[in-house]
């Protein structure tokens, strides 16, 4: 069997700000929770990848950057010798040179943008901060590639093991909109947003999602399952649990035979998020 895992990524793992790992696996159309890992340092979450049995995950992080900026900063065009250029340059650089590029561009134009930014809505992945995923790029994709897995598109590596860019936000809000779900500032941890993680929780376990209508796919849960996703303030855990969703449309994907787990066409240096 198949496993599936959905991942919350942060840069700075930490006790208080773990890296959140949802492991499940489906069972005609039902997609089960098993269980929630954390992960306090990178070097624990990317060893726990090199797992040998078979799973197909979705992680919240940024695979690639944006042609636009990789041509205009002269780096390599074929992604992984773009990402290991990238790997070799600390945080400060990035900072640097990202800010640099910024500036040099007209207001309202900063960022460059990926392709899949727009059906997304998701953030350029060179930003820096708010959320800093250029950070999370730059953690996270080297360790993917050392786990040996597959990146569809991307990277060759073990077929039994695949890992896809997901993005939990494009699925919740598929179902909330706009409405806000989770914070991780205990002042905006309101009641509001308590009901918006139980409404988006009802409506997965009902398979009303939009962005999964006809995959026949819904989550089921136990009631103390359920309860510890809705009362998980910070949404992290929810989050891993959206992109464990992902990852088991893209793995009926590849059961009906689309390639590359239903990604479609893309730039094979800036990576497509899966349900984009």
């Amino acid at each position: 069997m198949t496993a599936l895992l959905g991942c919350d990524f942060t840069s700075a793992p930490s006790r208080r700000k773990p890296i959140t790992l949802a492991v499940g696996h489906t069972d005609r159309g039902r997609v089960l929770l098993d269980r929630i890992e954390h992960f306090e340092t990178l070097d624990a979450w990317g060893d726990r990848l090199k797992d040998a049995s078979d799973w197909v995950g979705g992680f919240d992080l940024p695979f690639g950057l944006p042609r636009e900026l990789v041509v205009a900063l002269g780096w390599p065009v074929e992604w992984r010798a773009c990402m290991g250029h990238y790997a070799s340059l600390s945080r400060d650089d990035i900072r640097a040179t990202f800010a640099a590029f910024c500036d040099a561009r007209p207001t309202g134009g900063k960022f460059a943008h990926r392709a899949t930014d727009g059906p997304a809505g998701s953030s350029p992945s060179m930003k820096w901060v708010n959320p800093p995923v250029a950070f999370m790029l730059h953690a996270g994709v080297p360790r993917l590639i050392d786990s040996g897995a597959t990146l569809p598109g991307l990277h060759d590596g073990d077929p039994a093991r695949i890992v896809l860019e997901a993005y939990p936000g494009l699925l919740a809000r598929s179902v909330l909109g706009t409405t806000s779900y989770k914070s991780d500032e205990k002042a905006k941890q309101t009641p509001e947003r308590l009901i918006a993680r139980k409404t988006l929780i009802h409506a997965l376990e009902g398979g009303q999602a939009p962005l999964l209508q006809g995959s026949g796919l819904r989550l089921k849960l136990s009631h103390a399952q359920r309860d510890g996703l809705a009362d998980d303030a910070s949404g992290d855990a929810l989050d891993a649990v959206l992109c464990l969703l992902q990852a088991a449309w893209a793995q009926q994907q590849h059961e009906a035979g689309h390639p590359r787990y239903g990604l479609p066409a893309f730039d094979p240096l800036e990576g497509w998020i899966v349900t984009a």
